[in-house]
């Protein structure tokens, strides 16, 4: 809304000091354009800095993470020889902020998942590409997950 309003500022401001009438119109279309963008984007979940047992993982290599995963989804591609991303049902009935259905791709403290074991810790994202969040296999039994800080 801020920005909305730094806009209209500027708008006012180029019409009292214009006297060219093309630029006045420019500058609305312009103006309207951004206005456009800004109220129908989606809010999506942010990805923040987690923790997976004793792994701390930053935002930045979370959105990494993430960005692979939708990557890899759009282009109906795996990582190496691998199946990641793949399905995630939910069967820990996770409540994720966003809807799935659910992808599930590693993360990695160094680099980003390009195949080979997977270790432990994922990121959720759904099939819109929106965050879920992170789990991981570490404290839980069996091939189940439990949420990494920030999941539950």
């Amino acid at each position: 809304m801020e920005f909305v309003l730094h806009a209209a500022l500027i708008l006012s401001l180029v019409v009292e000091q214009s006297v060219d009438k093309m630029l006045f119109f420019k500058s609305l279309a312009s103006l309207a354009a951004l206005v456009s963008v800004a109220v129908a984007s989606p809010i999506e979940s942010r990805q923040s800095a987690t923790k997976c047992g004793s792994t701390s993982y930053t935002a930045a290599q979370v959105r990494a993470a993430a960005a692979a995963a939708c990557q890899y989804y759009q282009s109906d591609d795996t990582a190496g020889s691998s199946t990641y991303p793949h399905t995630y049902n939910n069967r820990e009935g996770f409540d994720f902020a966003v809807n799935g259905p659910y992808q599930e791709f590693p993360i990695k403290t160094s680099g980003v998942y390009s195949g080979g074991s997977p270790g432990a810790d994922r990121v959720v994202i759904n099939t819109s590409c929106q965050y879920a969040g992170a789990i991981t296999h570490t404290g839980a039994s069996g091939n189940n997950f439990v949420g990494c800080s920030g999941t539950s």
